[in-house]
């Protein structure tokens, strides 16, 4: 691919369609393919992404946004904003082949902006429909990727032991 063609936007979905809720990244880029947005380019990543991160470094894009269902203890559906660095010290559960963090980490080197969105699963499992809930938070991260801004879903807020104890 030339540099003329380059792509300033890349949504990298991570995930595996037949185990449940864990398709939704699978899910946002059939939406995307079936209904792009201007400015921004999918990458299905399936369960190893790292296996398509040369595609991604090859659009030599300025923002990544990475999309993926993340047991992070919240409501079946709800969107959050991971700081990546927080994804190894939650132990984050993951069907895929490798740490997200590790990938990211390696984009990094590359990449000046990522950002890693998680989708709260209810049910994952093979052969599992997804549920309702994370269709719908699917088609909401659709709707956001349309009008990006990083602040435009919350972040996952990490409790941190150390600062508890100073506040108390």
């Amino acid at each position: 691919m030339s540099k003329t063609m380059t792509a300033p936007k890349v949504v990298l979905t991570v995930g595996n369609s037949m185990m449940g809720d864990d398709g939704a990244g699978p899910l946002l880029a059939e939406l995307m393919e079936t209904n792009p947005i201007e400015g921004w380019i999918v990458i299905n990543g399936g369960s190893a992404p790292e296996n398509v991160s040369y595609q991604v470094r090859e659009l030599q894009p300025q923002c990544v946004v990475i999309v993926d269902a993340a047991d992070i203890g919240l409501k079946p559906g709800e969107i959050r904003v991971i700081d990546p660095d927080y994804i190894a010290e939650m132990f984050i559960m993951s069907t895929h082949n490798m740490p997200l963090n590790f990938l990211i980490d390696q984009l990094k080197d590359d990449i000046p902006y990522i950002t890693f969105l998680g989708i709260q699963p209810d049910l994952v499992g093979f052969y599992y429909p997804m549920t309702e809930a994370v269709k719908n938070a699917v088609e909401e991260v659709y709707q956001g990727i349309k009008s990006w801004r990083v602040d435009y879903f919350p972040e996952l807020e990490v409790c941190d032991e150390d600062e508890e104890e100073i506040e108390e």
